[in-house]
């Protein structure tokens, strides 16, 4: 299973944070200076497999990674894992960042930090691998989108409630309504419209 899926530069900054075990904030943070400093002191023609460090669960757990220009992709995992399925899985993940983004970098990951999320939900979910398939991402990230854009996103969304309310055509606004023993007096609303 995957323990943790942490991305990031060459100077240790988090881009991507996901873990799939409870830890409090400051361990969290912590695993990932230790993961980064484990994995920056290995030398490029060595391989990408190393046990976790000690506050990730030491020789239980495996850290498997890839460096592509400026980031580190690094997923933490339990000894049942497979190292090359993982490797797979990494390369799977980083070419739908790319196809998704058309020549992913840094910047990416951190202005559009949510579809990052939700590519990485559908390639892993609670720490279990869902899909693989690079065009069945894909195609479900293109059909988000399109379903975004059908629903003008939820930045638009105030500015159709607002709309929707002016657009309603009522007769005549009510003064007062009464409801058995209660009176209410509706004020007058066209100052605000």
């Amino acid at each position: 299973m995957i323990q943790a899926i942490l991305v990031f530069n060459n100077h240790g900054k988090p881009r991507l944070v996901r873990f799939y075990q409870r830890f409090v904030k400051e361990i969290q943070q912590q695993i990932v200076r230790e993961t980064f400093h484990l994995v920056l002191k290995r030398d490029d023609n060595i391989c990408n497999f190393l046990e976790g460090g000690s506050l990730i669960g030491g020789s239980d757990y495996k850290l498997i990674y890839r460096h592509y220009a400026t980031l580190y992709f690094v997923f933490c995992v339990d000894s049942s894992e497979s190292e090359l399925g993982i490797l797979d899985l990494i390369q799977v993940f980083v070419e739908t960042l790319d196809k998704c983004f058309e020549n992913v970098c840094e910047l990416d990951l951190i202005f559009h930090m949510d579809k990052v999320h939700y590519i990485l939900q559908e390639v892993v979910m609670g720490g279990m691998v869902l899909e693989t398939n690079m065009n069945e991402i894909v195609a479900q990230i293109e059909a988000q989108n399109r379903l975004e854009k059908s629903e003008g996103g939820l930045s638009a969304a105030p500015a159709r409630a607002v709309s929707a309310v002016k657009n309603i055509n009522l007769p005549e606004i009510p003064r007062n309504i009464n409801i058995g023993d209660l009176n209410i007096k509706v004020p007058n609303l066209s100052q605000f419209v």
